[in-house]
Formats: C-alpha cells, sequence, structure tokens
C-alpha cells in the first residue's frame, strides 16, 4: 500500500451496477469484503462511491441513464438511497458503520464548506465508521456538478490529507491505445507528463450507466499527484492487490508535495467570480518567476468579484495561465490598471500599496496529463 495509513478508494457506477442498471449486490459485497478485511488499527478507508444514479434507473423503469437533469435527479434520490442501505447492510457484516456524506461542486468552492465537510469526515474517521462520499445528485445543476466523482475523489484525497488515492474502474490500468484492440500496451507506471505523451486517452465506456471515462482518471491523478499524493488506477476485481501493494493497474507517482489546503482548494475547486487580464510582462512575472501580480502588469478586468474572491488570471491570448485570490474589487481595479504600487501610494494612500493579487495567494495552472 506504499506506507499509505489512510486510502481514499473511488468506484465507478459500471462496477457496482448490473447492465441492465440496478445494483449487482454481489459486486457491491466483493469491493466491501476487500476494504473490511484493509481497513484495521493502523489504516484507514474512506471510499467515494458513484452508483446512486445507475441504481435508480430500473427501479423507476429506465432502461439508461436519462440525458436531461430532472429524471437524474429523480434517478439519483431513489438510487442513493438503495446504495447507501446495500453499503449498511454489506459493512455491518464486519460490525462497521457506514455514513454517507453528500457533497456538491459548491461544498468544495465555498472555504467554509470545505473545512466544515473536512471536519464530518475527520469525526467520522475517529468515530470508527467508514465514510461514504458521493456528489449530491439529487440538487447539483450542470452549473454546479464536479463533473465526475474521479475529480471528487481527487479533492477529498487531499482534503483528509489521504497518503494513497486508488481510482477502481472496469479497465485494468491505462493503455497506450484503445485496451480493445490488439497492440495496446498496459502503461505500469507514469512519473510525469512527459510518460503519456502520444498516448490516447478514450472517454466514458460502454456500460452507459457512469460519466467520466479515463479522461477523467487521469485529470484526477493530476490533482492528486500534483499535492503529494500517489495514485493507482486498477479494475475493481483487482482492488485486493492494489490495497496491498502488489503490482496491478498504472502507478502514477507523486509529481508534487503536499500544498496548503488553501492552494488545493483555489486550483482545483474554487468557483472563479471574475478575471483579470495581464500584460506579457506581468505573464512572465507571475508564471516563471512565481512573483506576486501588481496592477502594472493588469491590463483588464472581467466579472463581478470582491475583495478576496479567486479570480483567474488571463494572458493577452485569453488564456487561463494562473488563479489567485484577488485584494480589490472589481469596481476598484480599473483606476489602478498599468500604474506603479509607489505612485498609487503616494496618490491614493498606504492601502493602496499592496499587490492586486499576492505570490501566496496564487496558483499557476500546470498543463493537465496527457494533454500537452
Amino acid at each position: 500500500m506504499l506506507g499509505a495509513r489512510r486510502i481514499v478508494v473511488k468506484v465507478g457506477s459500471s462496477s457496482l451496477t448490473t447492465a441492465a442498471g440496478g445494483l449487482d449486490a454481489d459486486r457491491v459485497d466483493a469491493l466491501v469484503d476487500v476494504l473490511a478485511k484493509t481497513r484495521d488499527a493502523d489504516t484507514e478507508i474512506l471510499l467515494v462511491s458513484s452508483g446512486a444514479i445507475a441504481a435508480g434507473l430500473a427501479p423507476l423503469g429506465l432502461e439508461r441513464r436519462p440525458r436531461d437533469l430532472a429524471r437524474q435527479q429523480a434517478a439519483a434520490s431513489v438510487g442513493q438511497g438503495l446504495l447507501m442501505a446495500r453499503y449498511t447492510a454489506s459493512f455491518a457484516r464486519y460490525g462497521l458503520r457506514a455514513g454517507q456524506v453528500l457533497l456538491t461542486a459548491e461544498d468544495a468552492s465555498r472555504r467554509e464548506h470545505y473545512r466544515n465537510a473536512f471536519r464530518t469526515l475527520e469525526q467520522l474517521l475517529v468515530m470508527g465508521a467508514v465514510p461514504v462520499v458521493n456528489e449530491n445528485d439529487t440538487v447539483a445543476t450542470a452549473e454546479i456538478k464536479f463533473g465526475d466523482n474521479d475529480r471528487l475523489a481527487a479533492i477529498v484525497a487531499h482534503l483528509v490529507r489521504a497518503d494513497l488515492l486508488v481510482l477502481l474502474s472496469d479497465v485494468d490500468g491505462l493503455y497506450d491505445g484503445d485496451p480493445s484492440k490488439p497492440g495496446s500496451r498496459r502503461i505500469a507506471e507514469v512519473r510525469g507528463p512527459q510518460d503519456l505523451a502520444g498516448v490516447e486517452i478514450g472517454s466514458a465506456g460502454k456500460a452507459g450507466v457512469g460519466t467520466g471515462g479515463m479522461v477523467t482518471k487521469v485529470d484526477a491523478a493530476r490533482i492528486a499527484t500534483g499535492a503529494g499524493i500517489p495514485v493507482v488506477l486498477t479494475a475493481a476485481r483487482f482492488a485486493a492487490d492494489a490495497l496491498s501493494g502488489r503490482d496491478t493497474g498504472t502507478l502514477f507517482h507523486r509529481t508534487g508535495r503536499r500544498s496548503a489546503d488553501r492552494l488545493l482548494w483555489l486550483e482545483h475547486a474554487s468557483a472563479p467570480r471574475g478575471a483579470v487580464r495581464l500584460d506579457p510582462g506581468a505573464v512572465r512575472a507571475v508564471v516563471e518567476r512565481r512573483t506576486s501580480l501588481l496592477a502594472a502588469g493588469v491590463t483588464g478586468v472581467e466579472g463581478d468579484f470582491a475583495a478576496g474572491d479567486p479570480v483567474d488570471l488571463l494572458d493577452e491570448n485569453g488564456c487561463i495561465v494562473a488563479r489567485g485570490l484577488v485584494n480589490f474589487d472589481v469596481r476598484e481595479l480599473p483606476r489602478l490598471l498599468g500604474r506603479s504600487t509607489p505612485e498609487l501610494a503616494r496618490e491614493l494612500g498606504p492601502a493602496y500599496e499592496r499587490e492586486v493579487v499576492h505570490r501566496d495567494d496564487l496558483v499557476v495552472l500546470p498543463v493537465p496529463l496527457g494533454r500537452a
């Protein structure tokens, strides 16, 4: 387990349900068997589980995942209860309690909600329960969804300071091509973007009950490994191998160090309230030299933000290069644009001597793995 004491395990819908869309009790029990046997006095397990919408399809007479949001939410409402009932009964075979935690992207994008989520998950672990986390699909709208539980799992892994993230799928790892085609090779290890050069990363699978695919898993791996958390991607049937440290699937090595919660939140979970445009010199200063953003390098502003809100930093072509917490509101900035800090201090007072975005509240946004 790579010396892991706290492990986040994410399982996809296709690994828990039948082709018709109902829960497969045997599959759920098989997963819980592995998790319960792994969990001991020295190892904590958190489960991020998809499957609510998929579990609600058959009971509602739906043959496949609906496209419209209202029926997706209805299926999630029915399916989430069935999913947790199954987990509760299955973990009870080992004398374990399962605790349901439903999150929306808004819970991650608001700092206070983010901290509350951490406290809840931490307390469940302290009290010996197994947290079962899912996106709250019954209320999430297209505008406030995580997009997929792979990304949610990566954020949860950082939130709880996990030592390992295991992504379980219906594919036994990342391949350098279509796994169904002859000649495709499983990639055993990924140490950085260079290992994915030329790799074809597929979209959602054929089961039709989930929303993810290899793209979301690789993006989740980028989030977690960039925060110092290794990731194992493998098939659900090899969960025991992944959790025991045996060679299976694809191991994504750490690419960065564990960052402050604020910066991980800022990069991957915050909801930008606007944007600030930078001139080329400011882009080089922020991206290459990692300095603070000063008013002299700002050429324009967009959106409706207040001091302290997250904003995207754009280059002259409108591409996002960084994100940060802005020190001025959108109404103040226009009169500061292009002016030096000493000039602003002399004319407007010492309150305007501060940076537009301080370097400690700024993250440079990297090119995603596999998309370089």
